[in-house]
């Protein structure tokens, strides 16, 4: 749920499939503020390297304040940089070297005047305090905005999802999915009573004498700006272990034993994970399941969970297979983000799905971990239901766009259809787990990732990919039959578009290699229901001609 960004409307249950904000379809006209969010303009120039987030959350009021202070290294001469933060937040003051910095304003983007111009390659802070009233979600993780709430004994109950909409939101940073800080410093001052869990490890908490309390927590490895997070409350804590990763866990004290039941299915799923995957990527910061007002969101080291200890999606399949109510959708999806979104992350957010596709897959995954290949198969091809195959999973670069949410699920079958077309089990999961821990804490993009399985096997992926990521029609088998002979051949955008696919002829299983040109099928077939795709290993679409 990265975003989350754009719900996807599951077509059993009129349901979103996941908890990530995005889009709803893609955007064909951008906005000035579109391009300042978007792109990697000259103001841009430097690399983040710390954050110290510092802020004050007064829920009566539903007001934050506070500051950040930005630590970076320049990558060229700037005379000014940008800083983006939300319009209706206030910018109080902005220090660098003692003296308060002169800043314009425009959209959601600040822009900071430097007496003169940094240098290239030089190390340098400022901080930037302000408040204000933060947007306010209407409906989280959807939409993004703080969440002001108060739980069933009437104590505040607060958390912040802005993945999509922007971490500018609420805090001052460079939000841009390209550029990581390498170590945060998160501190919140809370009203005393109630606690705040953020990313990372605890590291003290201080009362302030004056009713409030400061939290604070560090991030030792590289975190998207989205990931970094508030999740206040009256929470109470209970812990565990695998292997040597800390898993901890923060619940309301009414639900702490429906919690102890059901975070139990957290230490199959790292078993799984950690063998098709990797170790967890995190290990320094720990795991944390929190509980929040919303459904869930894949914030690093701190997963939200809001499932209501419910099988499913809120208790229900969404692959309207029944399979979906064997696991906790939230904690195994947005948990899969660890690895897919939060440890790998793709450069521009058009490229989304790599975060959203891989963790998709990742509950299937699971599936096969616990119950089995043919129920994963079964889970992958259910979830189909909630593909719209009418616009590109991929966007458009250089204006935050995310493309459609067709990347979830798409991008999951499209997983399965090259582990298919790579008919080598062993194989598929020695380049799978290759991939995340060869690009383990890294920024790529769909290049670098269609390259790397293309390299894996001998059979030439990129026209799949391209068919598949950025067209929005599934290609197509046809087929024709000419007395007793049967002939099929391909029917994609791509010219070179040549994806062998397995058929079953009378019950038997057949590879085929479909050109754009007729091929003729060497077995006698009399009837056509005799031939068919086997459709649980390939996402394609079929037809019969005549």
């Amino acid at each position: 749920m990265n975003k989350f960004l754009f719900p996807i409307l599951l077509v059993l249950f009129g349901l979103n499939t996941s908890c990530s904000q995005v889009l709803s379809d893609k955007q064909q006209k951008y906005t000035e503020a579109d391009t300042l969010r978007g792109s990697l303009r000259a103001e841009r120039a430097y690399d983040v390297l710390k954050y110290h987030l510092q802020v004050r959350v007064d829920p009566e009021e539903k007001y934050i304040s506070g500051f950040n202070t930005i630590t970076f290294k320049t990558e060229q001469e700037l005379p000014r940089i940008q800083i983006d933060l939300f319009e209706n937040m206030k910018v109080d003051s902005i220090i660098h070297q003692n003296s308060s910095l002169k800043y314009k304003r425009k959209h959601n983007a600040v822009f900071v005047e430097f007496e003169k111009p940094l240098k290239s390659n030089v190390l340098d802070s400022l901080k930037f305090f302000y408040s204000g009233n933060p947007v306010i979600a209407e409906n989280a993780p959807w939409d993004g905005g703080f969440v002001f709430e108060k739980d069933n004994e009437g104590n505040h109950w607060i958390a912040v999802a802005v993945q999509g909409t922007g971490a500018s939101l609420w805090y001052p940073n460079k939000d841009h999915q390209s550029d990581e800080p390498e170590e945060v410093l998160i501190e919140a001052a809370v009203p005393n009573g109630l606690m705040n869990v953020s990313n990372g490890r605890f590291a003290c908490k201080k009362d302030l004498g004056d009713g409030f309390t400061r939290w604070s927590w560090k991030v030792t490895n590289p975190i998207n700006n989205y990931n970094v997070v508030l999740n206040i409350g009256n929470y109470v804590h209970f812990k565990d272990t695998y292997k040597d990763l800390d898993l901890d866990y923060y619940v309301l004290p009414y639900n702490l034993e429906k919690a102890k039941k059901q975070f139990e299915e957290v230490k199959p799923m790292m078993e799984c994970f950690y063998e098709k995957f990797g170790e967890y990527p995190f290990v320094e910061d720990g795991f944390k399941l929190v509980e929040t007002p919303y459904l869930g969101m894949e914030h690093q080291s701190v997963v939200a969970y809001g499932n209501e200890y419910k099988m499913g999606y809120l208790g229900r399949d969404l692959s309207g297979t029944g399979i979906g109510l064997r696991f906790d959708f939230i904690i195994i999806h947005e948990s899969g983000h660890e690895w897919f979104g939060n440890s790998i992350t793709a450069k521009d957010i058009a490229d989304i799905w790599i975060h959203e596709g891989f963790t998709a897959y990742s509950e299937a995954v699971y599936i096969e971990c616990i119950w089995g290949k043919e129920d994963a198969l079964e889970y992958l091809k259910g979830t189909r239901q909630g593909i719209g195959n009418r616009t590109p999973i991929i966007g458009d670069y250089g204006v935050n766009s995310e493309g459609s949410g067709d990347m979830y699920y798409k991008g999951a079958n499209l997983l399965n259809t090259i582990r298919s077309i790579f008919d080598d089990d062993e194989l598929w999961w020695k380049t799978l787990k290759n991939y995340t821990e060869t690009y383990k804490h890294k920024i790529i993009t769909t290049e670098t990732t269609e390259a790397f399985f293309d390299n894996a096997t001998e059979v030439d992926l990129k026209p799949v990919f391209d068919q598949y990521l950025r067209h929005s029609k599934l290609p197509v088998l046809q087929f024709k039959k000419i007395g007793n002979q049967l002939f099929f051949r391909w029917q994609a955008v791509n010219e070179d578009f040549n994806m062998p696919v397995d058929v079953l002829v009378k019950g038997q299983e057949k590879r085929l290699y479909p050109t754009r040109s007729w091929k003729l099928l060497p077995e006698i077939v009399k009837d056509k229901n005799d031939f068919q795709v086997n459709d649980l290993k390939f996402y394609i679409a079929s037809s019969f001609i005549g």
